[in-house]
């Protein structure tokens, strides 16, 4: 009995000396890790920044099978945030900074361990370099964790490295990941709109839909009014030679709607029109892909496109819907004059009303 009670007293001793020195060692630290990532600068930092997409590349909640999530009413803008809980422990994260298509600044507690996470995003041979920091006080229960896992810099360090190799397997497959069918001969019917216009470089259209879709929507949402369509895209320029397009951003409305002078939100309305319909299911920088079938169909059934009315996009299941790009959905429409089409029933209109509405791009648009 004596030789058991020294034991437990060794044991006691040497667990009240451990947390003796676990409590008196640095709580600070910085944690730093890289990746090069074979796509578009873009595409990386929008899909890094969509906490929907967390759970698809964070390691700490990726190996968790058992891990549920709570989202932020908006979850794609500004001030985004999300919780999780599951058997490695919970945590949560906000956005507290961005600057659109370079670099991301977050507060994370992960069960009682604070951090600042600093993302930052740089063209590089081959696609983006991508630099992800934490920066943060440890928790005593961390604290002992790292003791016993060779230090802070090995268990951070590995979570990072882990997640930014796990980015780089999900793009690859959610962005090669697509399919391009073309339909055939359609009518597109007509509707009244709101819409936002710009003059931008082509390369640069993919970043600009991700903000000005998402500032409509809130638009609409702040001003009570009725959206009757998906999100669809007026091309009335594109000029391959000089690379600049200019696009109209449209949502359909229930009736049309008027908005004051000097807004940069204006209405508009669509008339019906004859075009060949071709359909995306995936990322949008497959839409050249889609274009040039579209205009091979026209060409191999010696169609004429109609200059005279803008080409058309509707994004049918856009980031706004779902998270995953290889499931997005976007209809293309080429207006044509001849060959048969297929009927459609038509759109009823209703009468105007006027509201006075000012609204400002949470980002900033690229020309």
């Amino acid at each position: 009995m004596r030789i058991i009670k020294y034991i437990f007293l060794l044991i006691l001793l040497v667990t009240f000396a451990i947390s003796i020195f676990v409590a008196t060692q640095k709580g600070d630290f910085y944690v730093q890790r890289d990746s090069i990532i074979k796509h578009p600068k873009s595409t990386v930092f929008n899909y890094a920044y969509d906490y929907r997409n967390w759970k698809s590349f964070a390691s700490w909640i990726k190996e968790d099978s058992k891990t549920e999530f709570t989202y932020s009413q908006d979850s794609i803008k500004k001030n985004r945030s999300f919780s999780w809980e599951g058997t490695y422990g919970k945590g949560d994260v906000k956005t507290f900074a961005i600057k659109h298509g370079d670099s991301i600044i977050q507060k994370m507690n992960f069960d009682g361990t604070s951090t600042e996470l600093t993302w930052f995003f740089k063209d590089t041979i081959g696609g983006t370099k991508v630099f992800w920091k934490s920066k943060g006080t440890m928790s005593f229960k961390f604290k002992i964790k790292c003791a016993l896992s060779g230090g802070v810099d090995k268990v951070i360090g590995n979570m990072l490295e882990k997640s930014l190799l796990n980015l780089g397997n999900t793009l690859d497959y959610e962005i090669n990941t697509y399919t391009v069918n073309v339909n055939g001969i359609f009518k597109k019917l007509g509707c009244f709109y709101l819409n936002q216009t710009i003059i931008c470089k082509i390369s640069n259209v993919s970043k600009n839909l991700s903000i000005m879709i998402p500032n409509l929507v809130a638009f609409f949402k702040k001003n009570n009014i009725e959206m009757k369509g998906k999100p669809f895209v007026l091309y009335h320029t594109y000029d391959t030679t000089n690379g600049i397009t200019k696009i109209s951003v449209c949502i359909p409305t229930k009736e049309q709607i008027f908005t004051s002078p000097g807004s940069d939100i204006t209405y508009g309305k669509l008339n019906p029109f004859q075009a060949v319909k071709t359909t995306l299911i995936g990322d949008y920088s497959h839409s050249k892909a889609a274009w040039t079938k579209t205009f091979d169909f026209i060409s191999n059934n010696n169609l004429t496109r109609d200059t005279e009315i803008s080409n058309l996009e509707i994004y049918v299941d856009n980031i706004e819907q779902i998270e995953n790009p290889s499931k997005w959905k976007t209809e293309i429409y080429i207006p044509v004059k001849s060959k048969a089409v297929v009927v459609v029933k038509s759109v009823t209109f209703f009468s105007p009303k006027i509201i006075a509405p000012e609204s400002k791009p949470e980002d900033t648009l690229q020309n």
